[in-house]
């Protein structure tokens, strides 16, 4: 991946997060539902077929979106 890729790519997950977090706050979407969206996200990445280099992929995507599920990277949770 070419070093313009993964800014593009930093650039569209921060663009991402933010309007997730905009609707969030705004009352658009309800944290269930931005939490839904994302896992939507990943099962596609999950489930998609393709070449082993493209399955690879798609698995590391999958476990990006699951990590930022998991970190509650989209949504303001409260700190405890």
């Amino acid at each position: 991946m070419s070093t313009a890729d993964e800014h593009s790519g930093q650039a569209a997950l921060s663009i991402c997060e933010a309007l997730l977090l905009a609707m969030n706050d705004g009352g658009l979407l309800p944290e269930h539902e931005i939490v839904g969206v994302l896992r939507d996200a990943a099962a596609t990445h999950e489930n998609a077929k393709g070449s082993e280099a493209e399955t690879e992929t798609h698995r590391s995507v999958a476990a990006l979106i699951n990590q930022i599920i998991a970190g509650g990277n989209s949504v303001r949770r409260p700190q405890v």
